[in-house]
């Protein structure tokens, strides 16, 4: 791996999304009152110089990704209990509010739970849909895009998690069938079934994520699903590992092994586009660690290559210049 380079600077970021056309990088900044910086990416030098920024419109944004034409970014105010859409211009700048919702409710945790906590927006194949996982109500909301002017309406629907999971990110499956949760309070996966047409999400299963001798605390934390959508992926902070599922032919899980992640509280995992390797990033122990992945059976192995980065919070492969 190379050598790291600081190419920009921003305040408590957390989250970041790279544009569909990798011209624009994106990054929410948990400052007080929340905001979201554009960047452009310049490929030759590797560099970032930012273009602009804008209020989050709530506290505490954790989270930000953008449809599948660039035209929307969705920022989860997990502190605010908000999510925001906002407009993006071609030049890469935010054009005006395309929708903001509130959320209202609690579940069953005295304290994790006492309000809500949306915590990310994930996409659905087709870019009609977006889930929307709310770790204090434990609920998935799911909004609609608008098909003309790149609005985003009310909640669509939802559907709920079992009380006290907190449910924290979410993956589709390739086929656009099949999707997965991460429930950070209670460590499992839930699998559900995906309904394109009209955008609902019906629950099959939730298998935990631990060993079943692990003893002690533990919060979960990234979900990913490799490209052929045969191998789920999840990181665990606090037994510090990394679970890997086998997806079978209807979307079911098998856990296949869970490997030490090469450091404390892997906040963030991410696998690289060619889907050779998984890297993991260990927030408290300052460090990203470098995976290879066997394709066919799913395992990882420590490719002996770490890289010095402080308090590392989420991983977005650039595409080539």
């Amino acid at each position: 791996m190379g050598s790291v380079v600081r190419v920009a600077e921003t305040a408590n970021a957390s989250f970041l999304a790279l544009h569909p056309n990798s011209q624009f990088l994106y990054a929410v900044s948990e400052v007080p009152n929340g905001e979201v910086h554009a960047y452009a990416t310049e490929p030759v030098r590797g560099g970032l110089k930012l273009i602009d920024r804008a209020s989050s419109q709530g506290a505490g944004p954790c989270h930000i990704a953008l449809d599948a034409t660039g035209a929307v970014a969705m920022t989860s105010n997990y502190a605010g209990g908000s999510v925001v859409a906002l407009r993006i211009g071609d030049d890469g700048r935010f054009e005006g509010t395309a929708g903001f919702f509130q959320h209202t409710g609690s579940s069953m945790h005295p304290t994790r739970q006492t309000c809500p906590h949306p915590h990310g927006a994930f996409f659905a194949p087709g870019n009609r849909f977006v889930v929307v996982p709310d770790l204090g109500t434990d609920r998935l909301f799911i909004y609609e895009l608008g098909a003309q002017n790149g609005s985003v309406t009310a909640s669509h629907s939802f559907c709920n998690t079992r009380p006290g999971a907190g449910p924290r990110h979410f993956v589709f499956h390739p086929s656009g069938n099949y999707g997965y949760v991460v429930n950070e309070i209670d460590s499992t996966v839930t699998a559900f079934s995906y309904d394109p047409a009209c955008g609902t999400l019906s629950p099959r299963i939730t298998v935990s994520t631990l060993v079943p001798e692990f003893e002690g605390s533990n919060i979960a934390g990234e979900i990913e699903i490799d490209p052929d959508g045969k191998f789920l992926y999840e990181s665990n902070r606090g037994a510090d590992t990394i679970a890997v599922f086998a997806v079978d032919s209807e979307g079911g899980l098998q856990m296949v092994e869970s490997v030490p992640a090469g450091g404390r509280t892997p906040r963030h995992i991410a696998i690289d586009p060619s889907g050779e390797y998984l890297l993991a990033a260990n927030q408290e122990s300052n460090c990203v660690v470098v995976f290879r992945r066997d394709r066919e059976v799913g395992r990882l192995t420590p490719a002996d290559s770490t890289i010095e980065v402080a308090a590392p919070a989420c991983l977005v492969f650039a595409s080539p210049a």
